[in-house]
């Protein structure tokens, strides 16, 4: 019999770890053997990734070794029953893999990553086990933890800015999956985030260049670069991520190739003096404004011109100006108006968003396109699009929840 981790193990049972869920499958070993005698072998890949079927031999114990591995992907599936009763995810989108050691880890896919940030679970720790006929798997489900600083249950208490609305949204969202004492936790965490926000905001204009070069560290700049080459110009997208200005200023402006290039579409800040100062603070790096009502004739000269817009997307739309698509699982009135420029130019639209690490620094990432939705139906075309393009944001959004802008009324469907 082959184990991998021990939940039974002393050590274990003296210091558990915080578990949420527990999934548990078994697979008979003839139902593996079957499927490797019937099917060809890049049918196989619907099923099990590369590095699974590698690990698994040509030996008399290769069935085992997958059926272990397929039994390990149910148990997974099964701590996400809404999910994979929807479809969202499936058993390929839990990789086994094993460490040094021996003993098997799960490697998530972006899908089921996002599966797992939205209930809270930072790892997945996995059980392996086979006899002669059967081969089982426990996946045990650890939740994050959500570290507060003491400046964050300070200014939750002193300096409570739109508290309820900030509990009633983490309510919303994360109220099926995380306790009232995690979610006040939750909240804390994102004033600690707010109030380091407004010290870099400060501090930011006094900085040097060589300070703003190594406060942030850009990811994936080569999707923006590939969606530029296409020569229809780039749409942006993005949302109140993280500190959006020293990714825009701090990021954005170390590349000499993009300068002059980037106009953000944004709504006027209140009070005037903060807006005119943001303003004056964007034109100063070398950005563009552009004001988000009547600016649609300006928009498609600028694509036209091979220049990149930047719409920030997460915020709520009015029903003159938007379409009503989930967002974290809620209904969200969503502007129809860049999934109509997508679909109308072919612009490709790159999500870019930012964070902060825990050692202070930042990181801007871009990700590879999102394609609009085709449909027969216009309508329809145009709120799956802009469902898609939210389903981006909500990726970013829940691998660091506590840096999104949570006193924001996101949803007044």
């Amino acid at each position: 019999m082959n184990a991998g981790t021990d939940t039974n193990s002393p050590a274990l049972a003296a210091n558990p770890p915080p578990s949420t869920r527990c999934g548990i499958d078994t697979v008979e070993i003839a139902r593996i053997e079957k499927l490797l005698r019937d099917t060809a072998p890049e049918d196989l890949r619907r099923f099990f990734s590369e590095q699974e079927i590698a690990d698994a031999g040509e030996g008399p114990g290769r069935a085992a070794s997958l059926a272990a591995r397929f039994a390990a992907k149910e148990a997974c599936c099964k701590l996400f029953p809404r999910e994979t009763a929807l479809g969202v995810i499936e058993p390929y989108d839990f990789s086994v893999r094993k460490d040094g050691y021996g003993a098997p880890s799960i490697e998530p896919s972006a899908a089921a990553r996002t599966a797992m940030d939205r209930a809270f679970i930072g790892e997945i720790r996995l059980s392996i086990t086979h006899t002669d006929s059967s081969a089982s798997a426990v996946a045990v489900a650890e939740t994050k933890r959500i570290e507060v600083p003491w400046f964050g249950k300070l200014f939750y208490h002193l300096l409570p800015i739109k508290r309820g609305t900030v509990m009633a949204n983490l309510r919303r969202v994360f109220g099926d999956v995380l306790s009232e004492d995690n979610l006040l936790r939750l909240a804390q965490a994102y004033y600690a985030h707010f109030a380091r926000f407004m010290g870099e905001f400060f501090r930011l204009p006094w900085m040097s260049a060589k300070k703003k070069k190594a406060m942030i560290r850009i990811e994936n700049i080569e999707a923006i670069e590939r969606a530029y080459a296409q020569g229809k110009g780039v749409l942006l997208l993005t949302g109140h991520f993280g500190n959006w200005e020293v990714a825009t200023v701090a990021g954005i402006g170390q590349f000499a190739q993009f300068k002059g290039l980037f106009h953000f579409v944004r709504r006027p800040l209140k009070p005037a003096p903060l807006n005119a100062y943001v303003t004056w603070r964007f034109r100063r790096a070398g950005f563009g404004t552009i004001a988000k009502r009547g600016s649609l004739d300006t928009i498609l000269d600028l694509l036209a011109q091979q220049r990149i817009v930047v719409f920030i997307y997460d915020q709520h739309a009015t029903a003159r100006e938007g379409v009503v698509a989930d967002f974290l699982g809620q209904p969200a009135r969503t502007f129809r108006s860049l999934p109509i420029i997508a679909m109308d130019t072919g612009a490709p639209v790159i999500p870019a968003t930012s964070w902060r690490e825990p050692d202070g620094t930042h990181v801007l990432r871009f990700e590879d396109p999102v394609p609009v939705v085709e449909h027969e139906n216009t309508s329809e075309a145009i709120r799956l699009t802009a469902r898609a393009f939210n389903a981006a944001l909500e990726r970013a959004l829940l691998r660091h929840p506590e840096q999104w802008i949570w006193m924001h009324k996101r949803w007044k469907v």
